[in-house]
């Protein structure tokens, strides 16, 4: 029995193939009787869709009675901890979302793309949809001194995590942010809400643990390029 299969090196991206080479492929695959694609968890293109579809794995650990969902793409994991709502917010400026105070619209779970209000001042996210195709350049900058706070969609704030803050992407989701100054590349996951009009020009605010790990942490600023990603859970 013959086999044939696409293997992508761990935490390497697929190379995108001429749409032609990749239909011959696909008929001479076909012929195959025991043909597979591996994808999990690698980066799988689809066809010539730009951006392609990034495979995300979920698993569960509990941790002294806490739940943490695992989540991993590629080279890249994200620790998610719903924090007691008790907590202090990261941005305590926000004056209240969906119509209600923060904490009752995380209670209520609508916060993904609700409507807030930050010192008057009131923004309206996108829609999943619109999303999608969010592409943006400016100035990013990094927070990380908020330990013990949790983020405006209820989750645990980890300085040393791969998270951002976002004015108006949905929360969570995941977005690709490009240092352009030095090309280095890191996956987030928005679960945020900021910088502010107080901030300037800057677009996004990533955790110093992303920061980091796109070379500009002692300087505090980059110039950067953020990719709504699209993914597809395993």
């Amino acid at each position: 029995m013959v086999q044939c299969s696409i293997f992508v090196p761990a935490g390497q991206p697929a190379r995108r193939l001429p749409v032609r080479v990749t239909l011959l492929f696909a008929a001479a695959c076909l012929a195959c009787s025991g043909c597979s694609w591996v994808s999990a968890p690698y980066r799988v293109m689809k066809g010539t869709v730009q951006g392609g579809v990034w495979v995300v794995t979920k698993t569960y650990r509990v941790v002294a009675g806490t739940t943490k969902v695992i989540y991993t793409i590629g080279e890249f994991t994200y620790e998610v901890v719903k924090a007691p709502i008790g907590w202090a917010l990261t941005h305590e400026e926000i004056e209240s979302m969906d119509g209600l105070s923060v904490k009752e619209a995380i209670r209520q779970d609508r916060v993904k793309t609700a409507t807030y209000v930050v010192k008057g001042q009131r923004y309206v996210p996108m829609s999943v949809e619109q999303a999608q195709t969010y592409q943006q350049e400016g100035t990013a900058s990094w927070y990380g001194y908020e330990s013990g706070h949790m983020t405006a969609n209820g989750e645990v704030f980890n300085p040393e995590g791969l998270t951002a803050a976002h004015r108006t992407l949905p929360i969570p989701m995941f977005a690709q942010v490009t240092n352009l100054e030095n090309g280095k590349t890191v996956i987030v996951r928005v679960n945020d809400r900021g910088p502010f009009a107080s901030t300037g020009d800057r677009i996004i605010d990533l955790s110093a643990g992303a920061a980091k790990r796109l070379g500009y942490y002692g300087k505090g600023l980059a110039k950067v390029r953020v990719e709504a990603i699209q993914v597809k859970e395993e």
